[in-house]
């Protein structure tokens, strides 16, 4: 179990990414809000997926060119591969959200705009929890420390993806 102090030097080290990610993603909630309210007339789902498609390229370049500026640059298609596919995990839960609120609740465009911006934003909340998670653990890499981390720039998305969760019990030397 880590000690107080590890704990806290962790976060320490954690925070400017954090920070950097939240304001990418203030910035990106604000704008795909903006997006979902304007289209939201050709329906909730819809205008919900078309938000998610705009806002991905915009963050992935904001992520990879700040948030973590710092860390491995592997292949470009592996890298946006993976983070487009995790925005997509991210955009069902979003969209799942405003589908419960739509199909199960009964909300209507017409009617409950306000409501369907409410669970929206409670959406947004789990799928950024989710993708944090994602873009840190999966998709840029943290710098090499035994070079082990560039041998996956010539991998494709699968097979970097087979590489993180593979366990090597001896270090190759």
């Amino acid at each position: 179990m880590p000690s107080a102090r590890e704990l806290t030097d962790h976060l320490r080290r954690l925070a400017p990414e954090v920070l950097a990610f939240g304001v990418i993603g203030a910035g990106n909630t604000l704008l795909y809000m903006a997006i979902t309210w304007v289209a939201l007339p050709i329906g909730a789902v819809k205008a919900s997926v078309i938000a998610t498609v705009v806002t991905t390229t915009l963050a992935y370049l904001a992520n990879r060119y700040w948030t973590y500026r710092n860390h491995s640059r592997t292949a470009l298609r592996r890298e946006y591969t993976l983070f487009f596919g995790f925005n997509l995990v991210g955009m069902v839960i979003q969209s799942g959200s405003i589908a419960i609120g739509k199909y199960g609740f009964g909300l209507t465009e017409q009617h409950d705009e306000v409501a369907f911006m409410a669970v929206t934003l409670v959406g947004i909340a789990i799928a950024t929890i989710f993708r944090f998670w994602a873009y840190r653990t999966f998709v840029f890499l943290k710098p090499p420390v035994d070079g082990h981390e560039a041998d996956l720039a010539e991998l494709d998305a699968v097979a970097g993806l087979a590489e993180l969760s593979a366990e090597d019990p001896q270090p190759s030397r």
